[in-house]
């Protein structure tokens, strides 16, 4: 199951299911430690004992979007609103047995969001890239290190689309065409950084993300939903953490408008068999 995981989330990043089963996989050893550093913290533990849960029923973004400017919760759901993201479609555990470990994949997995947030990435390649290297040094998660990998085929040169390999290959045989061309190449495949980019990546995000995330406090024992009203700068600079380089911010994600439009959908079914 690991290695098919693997190989599909390496393959195409895009596939939340088994980039979720990847990270089940592989916790290993890992889920242990950071259960034991939630429970060596007075917040960690009311973490475990409590077993919040972060989605649109137990979140209140109303009330989040009330708070000053300034404030977690309200950095929060600006950040949500900017990158058109919802916390709704987070893979349930499925592979672990343990209940409080599966929890504990649980918690790391719904607070993705809070991550990006705090750290002030957005949900570009880049910055998704870099947040895998920072969960990498703050959680230590063989999936964080997999997935920054998944990404790091964006290093690598573009190779010739099959057509084109093809072409170059029969190119011999048909040198006496003189109409001869060689096909378009396709766009640059999703998720491959510009060159641009990956020096800045290399230069930029990726010292910082080793050297916050490792310096930053254990990320999973903080109560997050306790502090909305606790000021950002006050809360960044009680874990640690500190601004990453200038990030680019692009077009948002269409993640929230579909989720929204799945649970209308599901919502019209329902009403339409109550009817029946």
């Amino acid at each position: 199951m690991a290695l098919g995981s693997a190989l599909t989330a390496l393959a195409d990043p895009r596939r939340g299911d088994m980039v979720a089963a990847l990270g089940e996989t592989t916790a290993g050893p890992a889920l242990p430690r950071l259960r034991d550093q939630m429970l060596a913290s007075s917040e960690g533990r009311a973490i475990l004992k409590h077993r919040p849960r972060v989605n649109t029923d137990t979140v209140d973004m109303i009330a989040l979007a009330k708070l000053p400017a300034g404030t977690w919760g309200h950095t929060y759901v600006t950040w949500l609103d900017r990158c058109g993201v919802t916390p709704d479609t987070r893979e349930p555990v499925h592979y672990i047995d343990d209940p409080e470990l599966a929890y504990v994949m649980t918690r790391y997995r719904e607070c993705h969001d809070f991550y990006h947030a705090v750290c002030g990435l957005s949900v570009s390649v880049p910055s998704e890239l870099a947040l895998k290297v920072f969960e990498l040094a703050n959680f230590g998660l063989p999936s964080t290190a997999l997935s920054a990998l998944s990404g790091l085929s964006a290093f690598l040169p573009a190779l010739p689309s099959p057509t084109t390999l093809a072409y170059k290959l029969s190119r011999p045989i048909r040198f006496l065409n003189p109409y001869d061309k060689p096909p378009a190449e396709p766009k640059r495949p999703l998720g491959r950084l510009t060159p641009h980019q990956r020096d800045r990546f290399v230069r930029e995000f990726a010292p910082w993300a080793l050297r916050c995330g490792t310096a930053a406090r254990p990320l999973i024992t903080v109560y997050w939903e306790k502090r909305w009203d606790q000021p950002l700068d006050d809360l960044k600079r009680e874990l640690g953490i500190w601004d990453p380089p200038q990030v680019e911010w692009g077009k948002s994600l269409s993640e929230a408008k579909r989720e929204r439009e799945r649970k209308k959908t599901l919502g019209d079914a329902s009403k339409a068999n109550e009817i029946k």
